[in-house]
């Protein structure tokens, strides 16, 4: 099952200083609107999203259709193939894509510890 690139979505309290941090770590700003308080950020294959205020957990984010350089593939499996097979191997969707529909997707399932787990489709 490829689910696409993978990041980690983090909550954060203050983007900024957030944003500080992560950039004296050896982060660069990839993508986002800190404005609308989201960043995604990249350290080599390295990725992290900062997002304020949007949500109470850090999430593990997987964007079929994506490379680690937020750009589009030219194959890829689509998030809603990826669900029959989730729920083919009795995984519980906390939250489903339309199978009828096309295009930006997206899922929620959740590890066995309570982590949420986003399998999120741009295109």
């Amino acid at each position: 099952m490829n689910l696409g690139a993978f990041s980690v979505s983090l909550s954060v309290k203050d983007i900024h200083k957030s944003k500080e941090f992560y950039e004296n770590l050896g982060f660069k700003t990839l993508g986002g609107d800190i404005s609308q308080n989201w960043l995604i950020l990249k350290n080599d294959n390295h990725i992290i999203g900062l997002f304020q205020g949007m949500f109470e957990k850090n999430i593990l984010t997987f964007n079929p259709g994506w490379d680690q350089n937020a750009e589009n593939l030219d194959s890829f499996t689509d998030v809603r193939e990826l669900q029959k097979e989730l729920k083919a191997k009795g995984i519980k969707l906390l939250t489903e894509a339309d199978e009828t529909s096309e295009g930006p997707a997206s899922l929620m399932i959740e590890d066995p510890d309570g982590n949420p787990i986003l399998i999120d489709q741009h295109r």
